[in-house]
């Protein structure tokens, strides 16, 4: 740094410290607040803006990526001059404490004000050390599970200079064409807002200000996982009601939570890109729900609104998104380009550019970089940190409970230690695609366990061959056939490849590819007993596996102990607990396909209609391969009728339901118990069930526990026709079950007075 910039920078700091002092001391009756406190940070953040230039200050809405990750189409590559310039605000796409401290240290000693950077990446199940995929994850149930998983992201993701992630993604997912289904916690609303509150605890912790922390983000605002067709990117054409009844109440839940930060989504909403949306941005986000965080883009969803074709060009899409609410333009570079112009023209206030500078300033503030840009920037700690033993542990841990038992017939699994194994498949030696999408600075030759490796583990009695491809290329499968023949049990480890599945892979199929199903049936001549493991994004149809197999373990992309965690499950060291987030259809023609859907007016099973004319196909059954809520376990479970404390309930007398659950099999396990409850009359119409609670227990070899939950009124409230948000009088049924497939057992009323 020059002498002269030297001055200049001390001279800067001392006015900002002269506003703060002054501020504090215009009163001296007055106690000064507390340092790092709200109105401590507004003040600060005051003190920086009056000394901002207007090219300053949309400097700090800019947000571009480096070169070091590619994570969509890149438009500029000239991010180093922009930062020297005062031009970018925060960039992502830098990982490691090297790289990161040295582009703070331009952002603070090379601009004329020094404000540092904020620094993002896409840490989404596992920085390094790299957990299940979301969907997997969601699926062990397991709030404190999740909750630990992402506290351990963010301690490997803040040592290596990071500050913010863009994640949960908090989509309601139902087609699983859509490849992003694999990012988020499945098709409930209740669920997938419980575990998106455990992960944004889990990144954001106690205090922004602790370094091992890193700010949340919620995505995609919103609907993006009602994408037409299942087809990434693409239109969502959905009534008002079900935006705020399904998709909205997950991200309702965390601007009042206090995540960080929320991702606009690519698609629209009502005819207008969300992007661009003052509904959406203002009178919900801000004035509804008092969202005190910054609005980001997703990546250049400024610039496309010129091809929805509702911005006439890219000067005009960022004043239609600067006055819609969007506080930050990712990589877009239409904010740096255009907003200058579109200012002096009166298209865009310069107080709403300071409603946008402030947000970001002041997590900048509540993050402690103006105190200390470098605190992030910890090479001594990184190999301490990055992917140490109890790291790996929890890995490995969260992998096995994220799992789902799908069939088990004449109880063929656990394996026995003692049996000939023979091991096939393209994914039972591999270790690239086990971590599946979006990992980050995952290791995917190298530190990730193959299933080999967790057999291995095991010294037990097996052989190995791959048999085929995970597609296209026919590879030959004597070897696998020769070592299947001599062996008391196949396991098949098959599957899709991580790009399969995850952004921008949405699929017209969901079947296993074709030279995987042709290994099957090939296998399945031997009438030798056969496990299919399966690795994968998405449920699949398994509709003729089903039929050929005797077991089907359902393990997603399970990350880097991986290999560890199915070795544990197939051979009894943990017993299974995973139950499902999402439907699997039968068939890709059920599609979509959900445990809440609601009734028409015939309904296939309506008494006394005739029979061919009613809600269903004349090929294949409404049902489900496998429902919502569903996994089997090595041990069985009993569950006694629920207990009502009583039969009404009303504003002041919420109901206990107690559940009495027995542990009737051979072997301790887990279950996930489940409450649901059906409106049988409504305003609107309502869903033929909804999940309205769960608890994960542990039961000991005939072992018995109450389960208790409460409803209360709150809990069954809705969104009107005029999007009310609404209680009425009626009728409702429960039951409690392992599942979503199950009959109402209980009926209540809820009575308002």
């Amino acid at each position: 740094m020059s002498f002269k910039k030297k001055i200049e920078t001390t001279f800067l700091s001392l006015i900002i410290g002269f506003f703060t002092f002054s501020q504090y001391s215009c009163n001296e009756q007055q106690k000064p607040e507390k340092k790092d406190s709200v109105a401590d940070i507004e003040r600060r953040v005051d003190s920086i803006m009056k000394l901002m230039t207007l090219k300053e200050k949309i400097g700090q809405t800019v947000l571009y990526t480096t070169e070091h990750d590619v994570t969509g189409p890149v438009i500029d590559k000239n991010y180093l001059n922009y930062l020297k310039s005062g031009g970018v605000g925060a960039l992502f796409n830098a990982t490691g404490s090297a790289f990161t401290r040295k582009l703070q240290k331009i952002a603070v000693e090379e601009t004329r004000l020094g404000i540092p950077l904020i620094f993002g990446y896409d840490v989404i199940h596992g920085y390094k050390t790299i957990f299940p995929i979301p969907m997997g994850e969601a699926s062990s149930w397991d709030l404190d599970l999740i909750q630990e998983s992402a506290r351990i992201a963010a301690l490997e993701a803040s040592v290596e200079g990071l500050h913010w992630t863009f994640a949960p993604m908090v989509d309601i997912a139902r087609d699983p064409r859509w490849g992003r289904i694999a990012e988020g916690a499945g098709e409930d609303t209740y669920l997938c807002t419980r575990v998106s509150e455990a992960r944004v605890k889990g990144f954001q912790g106690e205090s922004l200000n602790n370094q091992e922390t890193i700010l949340a983000c919620a995505k995609h605002y919103a609907a993006y996982g009602a994408a037409q067709a299942g087809r990434d990117y693409h239109t969502v054409d959905i009534s008002k009601n079900t935006l705020h009844n399904v998709y909205l109440p997950p991200f309702e839940a965390l601007a009042k939570a206090g995540v960080a930060t929320m991702m606009t989504s690519f698609n629209e909403i009502n005819g207008i890109p969300a992007t661009g949306n003052h509904y959406l941005l203002r009178d919900i986000l801000r004035e509804q729900w008092n969202f005190d965080g910054f609005v980001v883009t997703d990546y250049t969803s400024i610039n496309e609104m010129v091809h929805h074709g509702y911005a006439e060009n890219l000067k005009h899409a960022g004043e239609l998104a600067m006055n819609a609410g969007v506080d930050m333009d990712l990589q877009g570079g239409v904010y740096l380009e255009h907003m200058e112009a579109s200012i002096r023209e009166g298209k865009i206030s310069e107080e709403r550019l300071d409603e946008a500078v402030k947000a970001i300033l002041k997590m900048k503030f509540k993050l402690g970089l103006f105190d200390d840009p470098y605190k992030y920037c910890q090479e001594e700690k990184e190999k301490a940190v990055i992917l140490n033993q109890e790291h790996l542990e929890a890995a490995r841990d969260v992998a096995r409970k994220s799992m789902v038992l799908l069939k088990n017939d004449n109880a063929i699994l656990p394996l026995n230690k003692e049996q000939k194994i023979a091991l096939v498949g393209p994914l039972a030696n591999d270790e690239y695609h086990i971590i599946g999408n979006w990992v980050a600075q995952g290791d995917r030759n190298g530190t990730a366990v193959s299933v080999v490796e967790g057999f291995k583990e095991k010294s037990i009695d097996f052989n190995y061959a791959k048999g085929c491809n995970i597609e296209n290329e026919l590879v030959d499968f004597s070897k696998a056939i020769s070592i299947a023949k001599e062996a008391d049990v196949v396991v098949m480890v098959m599957g899709e490849s991580e790009r399969m599945s995850g952004e921008a892979a949405s699929r017209t199929s969901i079947k296993l590819p074709a030279i995987q199903r042709s290994f099957i049936n090939e296998i399945n001549k031997l009438n030798k007993p056969l496990v299919l493991v399966l690795m994968n994004g998405r449920p699949l149809d398994l509709s003729d596996e089903v039929r050929q197999v005797d077991a089907i373990l359902e393990t997603w992309f399970p990350g880097t102990s991986g290999g560890h965690a199915i070795a544990d499950v197939l051979f009894g060291d943990y017993n299974p607990s995973g139950k499902l987030t999402v439907t699997f259809p039968r068939t890709i023609g059920q599609i979509p396909i959900h445990y809440n859907m609601k009734n028409t007016g015939r309904p296939a099973d309506i008494e006394g209609a005739n029979e061919r004319y009613t809600s269903k196909y004349i090929d294949a059954p409404n049902s489900p391969l496998f429902p919502f809520g569903y996994g089997l376990s090595y041990t069985k479970f009993e569950y006694g009728k629920p207990e009502l404390s009583n039969n009404e309930l009303t504003a002041d007398q919420p109901i206990s339901i107690k559940t009495k659950i027995t542990n009737i099999g051979e072997r301790m396990g887990e279950e996930v118990v489940q409450l649901y409850v059906r409106d049988r009359f409504g305003s609107i119409t309502r869903p033929v069930k909804e999940l309205k609670g769960f608890q994960k227990i542990t039961l000991e070899k005939g072992e018995s526990k109450v389960v208790t939950f409460t409803l209360s009124v709150d809990d069954l409230k809705f969104f009107d026709d005029h999007l009310d948000f609404v209680n009425e009088a009626g009728e409702y049924d429960l039951f409690v079950a392992g599942s979503s497939d199950h009959e109402f057992t209980n009926s209540f009323s809820l009575v308002l007075k």
